[in-house]
């Protein structure tokens, strides 16, 4: 009785405490859109739709939205599906050194591939435009700040959450349904179009789906490229309309329920297309994939990865490096003067410094008391029996359905009403990482409680262990390498963090990536070029400790 108590404990005071971070904020959101008089005045003194019908007038703002978002989405799965099918059923060189450098654009973030590509594109000034203009043409090659730019950006970074998706669907593919095709005359292409697409048909919808949906509520690039090029969409739109004056909380809410609802439309449409196909490929014969021989163009298959690679990490770091050491940005040889005062610069500004120090200690607090708890979650949503267990996973993964930028700007009118003076500091940043993040967490640690044999834990409560004890000494070491990977994913989301940031962050609580922005707004290009870098440089060290602290947990498990 006594165990089951505590448990019982733990998980109403778990579901209490996720439920009000996550849904209290959306409740203020739901109230304020409804809000049709004092847009400063909470709770409204008039309450109507007339939020709602001006999205109609906002009807070019939802166009450019969803052009933007389409565009981006087929070029990300596009880009996800080419690398995944070359990575995973073709034999090149370096193969399995390709597939982890495909995980290099997501450490990277849309917000510095776009800084990169302002940099290498932007009219007249990008490096690559002064490059075709030194030919002796008069005009730009490409203008990034324009919708296809911002979808291209956008493309880049999401191609690698596309090819996670797709590639898992191509390696628990058996291949005996390829080889039969072949063995019946088909040959590469025609067996690829007619056998491998379609049995990878689920992923590649969750994929586009999911993808989409990343799109609809994307901040970083749509802000960094398309404010200059004055193109809106709905979060930019959102943004604009908290910094009117008098600002219109009431229409910026209404736009970001509308962006929620469009998201889940798309994750339920997604998942009642796949429950009404069969798309079973995985059965109890054993099988082992093995990648196809295509001869000669492996070379050509091997250069197409490579060029992926180059084009979404090494050309925009390249592009960022060049530039941040320049006095003025230029591709021309006879005109480069190189100096280090973008660095000093940078280092000397006095809001710089607090900047990185606060997005550090965020990622490292909230990381640090965030696994645990996550730990605990995920244990009792996927491994015990207790009631309840199921509306605790739907209500720690709303965030996932919710646009960072939509969420923040709940948790800002919520934490505005509340009588407790955490808003502007890094309490109330650190609490909306951790909500913004708890998805991501849960379902890194979620893939390390279903591996783990039940019968270790029964062991343990056989020999009479409490269930503290039990959680104490046998799951959580179990579980290690899981929340070793989930505190150092955490860290990295919110040292790059940018769309809760931006409605939260006080004049005492600036962290880098908001910091980075105003930068890129207010200043030169190249000394953002540097606090870009500097931030990515930071991310990079995290992710080479987080290599080593794995093969290291993995290395004392064995």
């Amino acid at each position: 009785m006594l165990k089951f108590s505590a448990q019982s404990w733990i998980m109403t005071i778990l579901l209490v405490v996720c439920g009000a971070l996550v849904l209290y904020p959306l409740v203020y959101l739901v109230i304020e859109s409804f809000n049709i008089g004092d847009a400063q005045t909470f709770p409204p003194e008039e309450y109507g739709l007339g939020n709602y019908l001006e999205l109609f007038e906002d009807s070019r703002v939802i166009t450019n939205t969803l052009l933007v978002a389409s565009i981006a989405t087929v070029l990300a799965v596009l880009f996800g599906f080419i690398q995944a099918w070359i990575l995973t059923r073709t034999a090149i060189p370096g193969r399995e050194k390709l597939e982890r450098l495909m995980e290099l654009p997501y450490y990277m973030t849309p917000l510095i591939g776009a800084l990169a590509w302002g940099v290498l594109l932007g009219p007249k000034t990008g490096l690559l435009n002064q490059l075709w203009r030194s030919t002796g043409l008069d005009f730009d090659f490409f203008n990034i700040y324009s919708p296809w730019g911002i979808a291209w950006v956008m493309a880049l970074f999401e191609g690698t959450v596309a090819f996670v998706m797709i590639s898992a669907s191509m390696k628990s593919m058996d291949p005996s349904l390829e080889e039969s095709s072949r063995v019946l005359g088909a040959g590469k292409m025609r067996t690829t179009l007619k056998i491998t697409l379609p049995l990878v048909a689920p992923g590649v919808l969750s994929a586009t789906i999911f993808v989409f949906s990343e799109m609809l509520g994307s901040f970083a690039a749509a802000f960094v490229l398309g404010i200059p090029g004055r193109y809106y969409v709905v979060t930019t739109a959102i943004w604009q309309s908290t910094l009117s004056f008098p600002p219109d909380y009431g229409r910026a809410a209404a736009m970001g329920l509308s962006l929620f609802g469009a998201m889940l439309i798309t994750l339920g449409l997604s998942r009642l297309i796949i429950r009404k196909g069969s798309y079973t490929t995985i059965t109890g014969k054993a099988f082992r994939p093995r990648p196809m021989d295509v001869g000669w163009l492996k070379y050509l298959l091997m250069a197409i990865a490579w060029g992926y690679i180059f084009v979404a990490v090494l050309l925009p770091l390249g592009a960022l490096t060049l530039t941040s050491f320049q006095q003025f940005a230029t591709v021309i040889v006879s005109q480069m003067q190189f100096t280090l005062a973008n660095y000093e610069t940078a280092l000397a500004m006095g809001s710089l410094a607090p900047a990185f120090a606060n997005s550090m200690i965020l990622g490292v607090v909230v990381a640090t008391f965030g696994v645990p708890i996550l730990g605990i979650m995920a244990w009792i949503i996927f491994r015990s029996r207790m009631p309840g267990r199921g509306v605790m996973e739907y209500v720690a993964m709303v965030p996932a359905a919710v646009p960072r930028l939509v969420f923040g700007l709940g948790l800002l009118w919520a934490w505005i009403n509340i009588p407790i003076p955490i808003y502007g500091t890094l309490w109330l940043l650190g609490i909306a990482y951790f909500t913004v993040f708890m998805p991501l967490g849960l379902r890194t640690i979620a893939g390390v409680v279903l591996q783990i044999d039940k019968s270790l834990e029964e062991c343990a409560r056989v020999c009479g262990a409490s269930w503290s004890h039990q959680m104490r000494t046998v799951t959580l070491p179990l579980l290690k390498p899981g929340l070793v990977a989930a505190w150092l994913l955490i860290f990295i989301a919110s040292v790059r963090e940018l769309g809760v940031s931006v409605f939260l962050m006080g004049p005492h609580s600036k962290v880098i990536a908001p910091s980075i922005v105003n930068s890129w707004l207010s200043s030169s290009s190249e000394l953002s070029a540097a606090m870009a870098l500097m931030q990515t440089v930071m991310v990079f060290i995290a992710v080479a400790i987080m290599f080593r602290v794995a093969r290291s947990v993995s290395g004392a498990k064995q």
